[in-house]
């Protein structure tokens, strides 16, 4: 992934953290995606008041801080989450990831929170003499303290920042926080396994009666029940075989062509063509996370699949979203709350709306947000930028992008041409 100029490629991190910056009174970092701070005209951060001077981090201050924050992007890059952490001073930070087309692309880091029960007699020791002990404490103290419940506030408004930074899935950030609990419900249930089975003993066999426990239990359309059976099935074939990850990607693979047997119109074109894809998800995984990801998300279609065939007409669920969609045009929008409107599961109402509408619906949404925007370049005078922001396109750039692939000519050459299509 290729930088972007820190001078002028961070334009609208800058303005959504300036917002964010002045609302909560705590400061803002952004991050590329080597976890490398950009430059940004905030005010000055800790690392200028504090970090400068503080030795208590590896013995020489900045590697070792430096080391404890990338940790911190990467895990809440991994969950999709935002992640709090403390230094030794006691200085609160969080972090909450940007992605863009479903990558990882730079982070933004809030701090300017000291936690309540510090010590302010350690604070003169990191600093070694290079500023005077009454000076060090002095800019320590400056910041305030805020408790867990405050510093857990403040991250969670960061992660909306974030999520409206970033672009090209709407949802990546919901996806990645969906696999990190299951990933936790996985790792609890393998614990009790541990328990259940101390070292020496003999290990469970795979679960047979289990795996008809939970088909019939998907053939019924119980989501909730089907999740559950899944994660314990999963913890057994992950608890028996440590060692052996290729079996557990063997079993994966006979779940997975289970479950799509399962699944209405499980002949179609489409229903083969997903369990193609899943089955080579499954081959290329290198992790049981993502084998275990692909596994939820199968299940998750062929439910939706099931589900909707126990009496909610498709046309009926098209109606419903298209409405709710055409009344939120001016927000953003994710698969899910759609889907949910429709009364849908997400993958199925995806493969769907698609069938149904002959377009996907990141395509169609931006198409009615182009003739929204037509009607107003046409009918109005007010200006791109705001035109952009009030048919919720990231950024007048963007906007210009898409207007220009729909109708093959930019949103001012549109106006000044009084809708001609024609660029001669």
């Amino acid at each position: 992934m290729a930088s972007r100029n820190n001078n002028s490629g961070y334009s609208r991190e800058r303005k959504v953290i300036s917002v964010y910056i002045h609302a909560t009174g705590s400061n803002v970092q952004i991050f590329d995606h080597n976890f490398q701070p950009v430059k940004t005209d905030g005010k000055p951060g800790i690392e200028q008041s504090i970090c400068l001077h503080c030795t208590g981090a590896g013995g020489n201050g900045n590697a070792g801080c430096r080391e404890m924050h990338v940790e911190a992007m990467q895990e809440s890059a991994r969950r999709g989450k935002p992640h709090t952490y403390r230094c030794e001073l006691g200085m609160m930070f969080w972090v909450s990831p940007i992605f863009r087309e479903g990558k990882f692309s730079d982070a933004l880091r809030g701090s300017g929170y000291l936690i309540d029960d510090v010590d302010n007699s350690t604070f003169a020791e990191k600093c070694n003499g290079t500023i005077s002990a009454e000076e060090f404490t002095r800019r320590v103290t400056d910041f305030p303290s805020g408790d867990a419940e405050k510093v857990q506030s403040l991250a969670e408004m960061l992660q909306l920042c974030a999520e409206s930074l970033s672009t090209g899935s709407e949802n990546y950030h919901e996806v990645l926080r969906l696999r990190s609990d299951q990933q936790a419900s996985l790792s609890a249930l393998i614990e009790q396994l541990k328990e259940k089975y101390p070292e020496g003993s003999p290990l469970p066999g795979y679960p047979l009666d289990k795996e008809r426990q939970l088909l019939a239990s998907l053939q019924q359309g119980d989501k909730k029940e089907t999740e559950k059976l899944l994660n314990e099935l999963l913890a057994i074939l992950v608890f028996s075989n440590p060692d052996n990850f290729r079996n557990i990607q063997f079993r994966a693979l006979e779940l997975a062509i289970l479950f799509s047997r399962t699944g209405v119109n499980s002949n179609s074109s489409i229903a083969t063509e997903n369990k193609a894809r899943y089955l080579k998800q499954i081959q290329d995984a290198k992790s049981i996370e993502e084998i275990t990801g692909t596994l939820h998300n199968v299940m998750e279609t062929i439910s939706g699949q099931i589900t909707s065939f126990q009496g909610i007409p498709h046309a009926l669920a098209m109606r419903k979203a298209e409405n709710f969609i055409k009344e939120n045009l001016t927000r953003k929008l994710n698969l899910r709350e759609i889907a949910k409107v429709a009364g849908l599961s997400a993958p199925y109402f995806s493969t769907i709306f698609k069938e149904e509408m002959g377009e996907n619906l990141s395509r169609y949404i931006n198409r009615l947000r182009v003739e929204k925007a037509s009607r107003m370049l046409l009918e109005t005078d007010v200006s791109l930028s705001e035109i952009s922001s009030v048919c919720c396109f990231q950024d007048q750039s963007w906007f210009s992008k898409i207007f220009k692939s729909f109708t093959g000519i930019s949103p001012g050459k549109y106006r000044n041409q009084g809708g001609n299509l024609s660029t001669m």
